[in-house]
C-alpha cells in the first residue's frame, strides 16, 4: 500500500484551462507531473515559470478537455510517459492502465493505484495514493458526472467505490463547479446544516477568485446528494421531485442526477 500522506516536497497544484478546468500539477520544484491536460498551453506557461521539468501525465478520461494538450506536451519532452486508460482509443497514450494496477512515480517516490469508475464515461479512471484522489470527472464537489455514457448502476457503485476510502482522503477533482452544484444540493437537502456552512464557504472563496477544491471524501460524505442517496432526507426529496416511489439507492441517485441535470 501506498503511504498515507504526500512526500513532504511534493506540491499539488491547480492550472486553470478553458473556463473551469483544473489540470492538477504535481510537483516537487524539479520535476512535474499533470493529470488531465486539455490544454498544453497553461502548462508550458506554469512549468516555465517555475522553472519545472514534465516527467509524466496521467489521463482519467476521453474527453478532449481532458487529452487535447497530449499531443502538444509530448513534442516538447519526447519519450514522455502518457498513462491512461486501456482501450487504444485516447492518441499519445503511452501506457495503458487498468483496475488494480499500480503506477509509480519515482521521480516523487510515490505510487498511486488505479480505479475503474465508469460512469460518466465508460473508460473512466482515478488514481488513489499518499491521502490524494484524482477524479477527472467522477466526483467534483457537491456533484458527480453526467452520465454520457455509463449507467446511474455504474455511477452509483463507481461512486460507492470512492466512498470506501480513507475519510481524509483529498479530493481533486477537475473542474470548478461546485457554486452551482452545491447550489443544487441545497436545493435537495435544504436543511443540512453542513451543506449550508460549506455554502457559505464556498461563496467566500469564489468571490475571490480562489479554487474550491481540493475538498475530502469525509466532507463530501456530509454535503454532496450523490453519496448520499441512502440517506432518508434525500431519498424523500428525490421521491417528490419524481413523483414517484424509489426502491432502492441506485433508483434515488439515478432521479437525483436526472434532476440535476434538469435544474
Amino acid at each position: 500500500m501506498t503511504a498515507e500522506t504526500l512526500p513532504s516536497d511534493v506540491t499539488i497544484h491547480p492550472i486553470p484551462a478553458f473556463t473551469d478546468n483544473y489540470i492538477w500539477c504535481i510537483h516537487n520544484g524539479n520535476s512535474a507531473i499533470v493529470v488531465d491536460p486539455g490544454d498544453a498551453e497553461p502548462v508550458l506557461v506554469f512549468l516555465k515559470a517555475n522553472n519545472l521539468t514534465l516527467s509524466a501525465v496521467l489521463i482519467t478520461h476521453h474527453h478532449r478537455d481532458h487529452t487535447g494538450g497530449i499531443a502538444k506536451l509530448v513534442s516538447t519532452v519526447p519519450d514522455l510517459p502518457v498513462i491512461g486508460p486501456r482501450g487504444n482509443h485516447i492518441r499519445g497514450i503511452t501506457k495503458s492502465v487498468a483496475q488494480g494496477d499500480t503506477v509509480s512515480l519515482p521521480v516523487f517516490k510515490m505510487a498511486l493505484q488505479v480505479m475503474e469508475v465508469p460512469g460518466h464515461t465508460l473508460d473512466h479512471i482515478a488514481f488513489f495514493g499518499h491521502g490524494v484522489l484524482f477524479c477527472g470527472d467522477t466526483l467534483f464537489s457537491a456533484g458527480c458526472g453526467r452520465l454520457f455514457e455509463g449507467s446511474p448502476e455504474q455511477m452509483h457503485h463507481s461512486l460507492n467505490k470512492l466512498k470506501r476510502l480513507p475519510d481524509t482522503t483529498k479530493v481533486y477533482g477537475a473542474h470548478e463547479y461546485t457554486q452551482a452544484n452545491v447550489a443544487f444540493a441545497l436545493a435537495v437537502e435544504p436543511d443540512n446544516t453542513a451543506l449550508n456552512d460549506y455554502s457559505d464557504w464556498v461563496n467566500a472563496k469564489r468571490e475571490q477568485n480562489q479554487p474550491t477544491l481540493p475538498s475530502t471524501l469525509k466532507e463530501q460524505k456530509s454535503i454532496n446528494p450523490f453519496l448520499r442517496a441512502h440517506e432518508l432526507s434525500v431519498k424523500t426529496a428525490a421521491e417528490a421531485y419524481c413523483e414517484n416511489n424509489l426502491a432502492d439507492d441506485v433508483a434515488v441517485f439515478a432521479a437525483v442526477r436526472r434532476w440535476k441535470d434538469e435544474f
